[in-house]
């Protein structure tokens, strides 16, 4: 019985992989579509456009691109080569610097709360899709639920007109009653709101006034969030395995639908003011001096390239040893960043033909990032011909590139209880993965009630920004000043073959100085000029502010924690024990022995890792 046991193989590994315990890709296509789709998701259609639009337009291209080149890519070189070389996941990849465990754990937190939020959003595609079913949509004008604020045009109130040779001030019932015509200039218009506006925070949403009126869970939202938590699961019952192949719809076909989106729009009148304001002459380039453009810059290079997530960590830990991780990530990177800019076209296309009908600058046709993709898109399906279609259509491809982002979430969180419980996860993987998709579903109903949408941009606000910077940012000091960037360029060098000084010269600039300083900075500036969260015009409750504080603190803390403890169970005096911890692992270096080579020839087995004992990180899972 003991040795079936300690044979049996998990659903994550095959005969042919190069590591039978943990498993391997299927072959690279499954790895690289699994990474953009991880990279490209609902922050390509969802977040992007926002941040540009609420930053000055075209005017955030240049951080953007910055940031990208600065900070985004660099880390997400090195977290691809650390997951790929040890071949492990976000906590136990730790071996490497133990004093810096709990780095590891607070990527996986960031993470699980990000995985809480991000399927809500997947269930108000699921909504919308189902919604779509219909012969008119129902958010194409002001039916029922509609109140006097709606129109789909801009109505004027008052204005200022002449009436027997005397310039009148009067509302706009009388100057039409009495067939006069207001002056140019003079008309005041009533504030009106596109059917697609109300639809969103009336009937989809049932948005309550805030944070402090909770309302009831809105009982079809609870259910397209279970339903998306079911898929879910199903696409990893087995792991890698199954969602490696999943990917190839998922990943893909978004791009056919969004290309048919952008071609549609830049057709519409309009569009034309809409693109001018996200790369021409109405972009504000006065916004690159205020701290929340930089930091919103690099914090959505780290959302869409999910740098400081853990996730590139777990995904990249199923790769072969010598799988070139160079190229996957420039090829991954420069793919999500055009998919972004990509889907901005077809965004601000949209947004520029809304603001002709509305006769308003395009500036003042959204409120809230949120918005966005259930506002502006629908607006946009309802005039188009055969509408119904092309809304099924255009959510199902918002449903996809949420879910395949998810797929790789999940599996950052699997991973890492793989990791932690081997032996288990090859008995119960499906029944784990299950209890997570669970678990994370009933701590999620808290964002589908009426006040669900403050949550989420609660979340997103703490979690999605200052969480990762100062993860990212211990993450580069650690693997470059404490284990030694020299060091790890050499480690690299054993996955892809030496590379000349000149090739490194630019990595070591970033890794060694220029991207620890770039967040350093960004990370110090955004909190000097920290605001209170807002969602559209509605301000947040004191205490709201501090539950939003306490999240980003549990995220956190576990650093200081998980390094104090390993202080005190190490061994010596206090220097000794602090220099211990900041070295290896004795099993620290590659997964299996074959690539180990004569500078990992001293490493521990982890088969064999009960018979060693490692004072230094004892009493702590790797």
């Amino acid at each position: 019985k003991d040795f079936s046991l300690s044979n049996e193989k998990d659903a994550h590994a095959s005969d042919s992989d190069e590591n039978s315990e943990r498993g391997n890709w299927s072959n690279k296509g499954d790895y690289l579509l699994s990474m953009v789709g991880y990279a490209v998701g609902l922050g390509n259609v969802w977040r992007f456009p926002y941040l540009t639009y609420q930053n000055g337009g075209g005017a955030f291209l240049i951080p953007y691109t910055m940031m990208l080149a600065l900070a985004g890519l660099p880390l997400f070189f090195m977290e691809c080569s650390l997951g790929q070389f040890a071949s492990l996941g976000p906590i136990s990849v730790w071996r490497i610097l133990p004093l810096f465990q709990g780095v590891g754990i607070t990527m996986v937190i960031i993470s699980t709360f990000v995985a809480i939020y991000y399927n809500v959003i997947i269930a108000y595609a699921l909504y919308y899709l189902f919604a779509s079913f219909q012969k008119v949509l129902p958010w194409s004008d002001c039916f029922s639920w509609a109140d006097e604020f709606c129109s789909k045009t801009r109505l004027v109130s008052d204005c200022n007109a002449t009436l027997d040779g005397e310039i009148i001030h009067a509302n706009y019932s009388f100057i039409t009653s009495n067939n006069l015509t207001c002056i140019n200039g003079t008309m005041n218009y009533k504030p009106v709101q596109f059917p697609s506006e109300q639809y969103w925070n009336k009937v989809a949403l049932q948005r309550s006034s805030g944070l402090d009126e909770t309302g009831n869970i809105v009982w079809y939202l609870a259910l397209c969030l279970l339903l998306s938590w079911m898929i879910v699961g199903a696409a990893l019952f087995k792991g890698i395995k199954s969602s490696g192949k999943v990917v190839y719809f998922t990943a893909l076909f978004p791009y056919v639908i969004l290309l048919i989106l952008l071609v549609r729009g830049a057709t519409l009148e309009g569009a034309l003011d809409g693109i001018e304001y996200y790369i021409g002459r109405q972009s504000n380039i006065t916004k690159l001096m205020e701290a929340e453009v930089w930091k919103d810059a690099a914090t959505q290079i780290f959302y869409s390239l999910s740098v400081a997530w853990g996730g590139l960590v777990a995904l990249s830990s199923y790769n072969k040893f010598h799988n070139n991780c160079y190229s996957d990530a420039i090829l991954v990177c420069v793919t999500n960043c055009v998919t972004s800019v990509f889907a901005g076209f077809a965004i601000f296309s949209i947004l520029g033909h809304m603001a002709f009908v509305s006769e308003r600058p395009v500036s003042e046709v959204v409120d809230s990032g949120f918005d966005l993709a259930f506002v502006a898109y629908p607006e946009a399906l309802s005039k188009l011909p055969v509408s119904p279609l092309w809304s099924f259509l255009f959510f199902f491809m918002l449903l996809l590139l949420g879910l395949d982002s998810q797929f790789a979430t999940i599996e950052t969180l699997t991973t890492t209880i793989q990791d932690i419980y081997p032996e288990v996860m090859k008995k119960l993987r499906m029944p784990i993965t299950l209890g997570v998709c669970i678990l994370l579903f009933f701590l999620g109903l808290i964002c589908v009630t009426q006040a669900g949408i403050y949550w989420v941009n609660l979340i997103d606000h703490f979690c999605a920004g200052w969480g990762i910077l100062i993860a990212a940012v211990l993450e580069i000091i650690g693997i470059v000043y404490i284990y030694g960037g020299n060091r790890f360029v050499e480690d690299i060098e054993m996955m892809i073959g030496k590379k000349s000084r000149l090739f490194w010269l630019w990595w070591r600039m970033c890794w060694f100085f220029i991207t620890p300083v770039l967040l350093m900075a960004i990370l110090i500036w955004s909190l000097v000029t920290f605001s209170t969260p807002t969602y559209g015009s509605v301000l947040y409750p004191a205490w709201g502010t501090a539950v939003g504080w306490c999240m980003i603190i549990f995220c956190v803390i576990w650093i200081p924690v998980v390094a104090i403890l390993k202080i005190v169970k190490a061994e010596g005096n206090l220097c000794q024990r602090i220099v211990s911890c900041c070295r290896p692992t004795a099993n620290w270096g590659p997964y299996l022995e074959c690539h180990r080579g004569e500078r990992y020839s001293h490493v521990v087995d982890p088969k064999k890792e009960k018979e060693h004992e490692i004072p230094t990180v004892s009493g702590f899972v790797y």
